[in-house]
């Protein structure tokens, strides 16, 4: 399999002469502020080539998601493009999800993305690198509880059909009637990230 991901690179590039290649996994909270910081910092000015691998093509904000499942919150108004983001910050976004390392080639394999019709948009590749940073996050623990994993929703923003499925499941859960679903949460990191990141970003569209 590395083999055949590995075929698909096109090399030739002069060592000596590209700028030192940032590849950075995992587009969460860490990963996509990191890839902005260096993106700004060095991908701005042509002293490095950073590049973001992530399987999404959006971000949203863990702290907001008690208000996707509230019904709240419109998740197309809320999310971060990350396509657009790496444009307005000078890095690059290449959607896929890691399979496999080549620590000997300094080569991250990525695999096919494909729709949910079984069309393959983007194949198999690998991506060259000279520093890795993986920032892949982590997965939500439901403890051993009989039942959650087979049929709970996921709150994580990657799975696609969460922010469609999540705000109905509380309605068909209750009976007719005045009762209300009510989710609390933290706001002051929702503003913090609206500051930073999506008030900035629309700011620069305006």
């Amino acid at each position: 399999m590395a083999d055949a991901v590995r075929s698909r690179n096109t090399g030739g590039t002069d060592e000596a002469a590209r700028p030192h290649r940032i590849l950075i996994v995992g587009g969460g909270a860490g990963g996509l502020e990191l890839a902005t910081r260096l993106g700004d910092k060095l991908g701005r000015r042509g002293k490095a080539e950073i590049t973001l691998i992530e399987k999404a093509r959006a971000h949203l904000w863990k702290p907001l998601l008690h208000e996707i499942a509230a019904g709240s919150m419109d998740l197309g108004h809320h999310e971060l493009d990350y396509l657009a983001q790496a444009h307005w910050h000078h890095f690059r976004y290449r959607t896929g999800e890691m399979i496999g390392l080549d620590r000997g080639q300094r080569e991250v394999l990525v695999g096919p993305v494909i729709e949910e019709n079984g069309t393959e948009v983007t194949p198999a590749r690998g991506y060259p690198y000279d520093t890795l940073v993986l920032a892949v996050g982590s997965l939500t623990n439901d403890f051993g509880t009989p039942g959650v994993a087979e049929h709970a929703i996921s709150l994580l923003p990657g799975n696609a059909g969460a922010g469609r499925e999540i705000p109905r499941a509380p309605r068909q859960c209750m009976p007719a009637g005045p009762e209300r679903a009510i989710a609390a949460g933290s706001t002051s990191s929702r503003d913090h990230w609206r500051r930073r990141h999506w008030s900035r970003a629309r700011r620069r569209t305006a």
